[in-house]
């Protein structure tokens, strides 16, 4: 089983002055670490909870993996996830295709429907009702499978309409860069991944999720059936928002589930740095969590 790091807070000692050599670091670490991928949260705001307030640093998503893009050797980068509101669909199918030939093939395209209406209302970017997100990352799928395609020719949607999907340079990555997309919604977000995903990542609490897990796995097979998808050829990864395994007790817990997960045919987990030393978490994760999980 593979091991990703996902980055959700910048907040850290030092103010702004430390946030760059901050990431420079973690994005050092994460690739002594053996991790399989570097990830961040796309807002445009903090959230709120644990995680803080909208008035804590969010670096914007893409620029940010950019940075990492020069600092890191091995690590995918991704952002889990874009909303499909916050970029022009034909804009980020040129973006990741940027950060794929940049990184030398190492991007992946995560993407989900949007949710956080604060962070649309406070910088003026539109947030359309459900069903017409749920529209627009479709035909945003559709796009960005054109563009990454021989296809220069229109696109013509309900939503958006394309003159022309010129993309030079194509990214590394052939077809194309993975396509995760996030989300446990068992119809139309797991249809979507059925028809469209190389990846599905849904969040995972260890406290009683496994057959909330098994259940939405079997939906999405289902879904698989339906549209003539091969359900083993889409990567199974899970969001792990249980105890941080950075102790003996909570690495036992997560080691236990994480083998159960594994027989379910989940194939990665992204984990969460915690506390003032991002860079300390992601060395232990590299020091225990990857050794542990690597006959998963």
């Amino acid at each position: 089983m593979k091991v990703g790091i996902h980055v959700v807070s910048f907040g850290w000692t030092g103010g702004p002055d430390r946030v760059g050599p901050t990431l420079a670091d973690i994005g050092r670490a994460a690739d002594q670490a053996g991790v399989d991928s570097l990830s961040l949260m796309d807002h445009y705001l903090q959230l709120g909870g644990m995680l803080g307030i909208a008035e804590d640093p969010m670096l914007e998503g893409y620029t940010a993996l950019g940075f990492l893009a020069a600092r890191t050797s091995t690590a995918k980068l991704h952002l889990l996830v874009t909303g499909t509101t916050y970029r022009h669909p034909g804009l980020l199918a040129k973006i990741v295709s940027t950060l794929d030939v940049l990184s030398g093939g190492r991007a992946k395209l995560g993407i989900g429907a949007a949710w956080y209406e604060r962070e649309h209302n406070a910088l003026g970017v539109p947030f359309p009702p459900i069903a017409e997100r749920f529209e627009r990352l479709e035909e945003t799928l559709q796009i960005v499978k054109q563009m990454w395609s021989e296809d220069n020719g229109p696109f013509g949607g309900r939503h958006y309409q394309l003159a022309e999907t010129i993309n030079s340079p194509q990214p590394l990555q052939r077809p194309h860069p993975p396509i995760l997309i996030g989300g446990g919604g068992e119809k139309k977000t797991l249809r979507l991944v059925a028809k469209y995903a190389d990846v599905w990542n849904v969040p995972f609490n260890p406290d009683g999720g496994l057959p909330t897990l098994r259940r939405k796995l079997d939906v999405l097979r289902e879904h698989c059936h339906r549209e003539g998808r091969d359900f083993t050829s889409i990567e199974k990864s899970i969001m792990w928002v249980g105890s941080s395994p950075t102790t003996p007790d909570t690495l036992a817990v997560f080691i236990d589930t994480m083998a159960t997960a594994a027989e379910l045919g989940v194939t990665d987990v992204h984990l969460m740095p915690v506390g003032s030393d991002p860079v300390g978490f992601v060395v232990s994760v590299g020091q225990h969590a990857v050794p542990a999980l690597a006959d998963l």
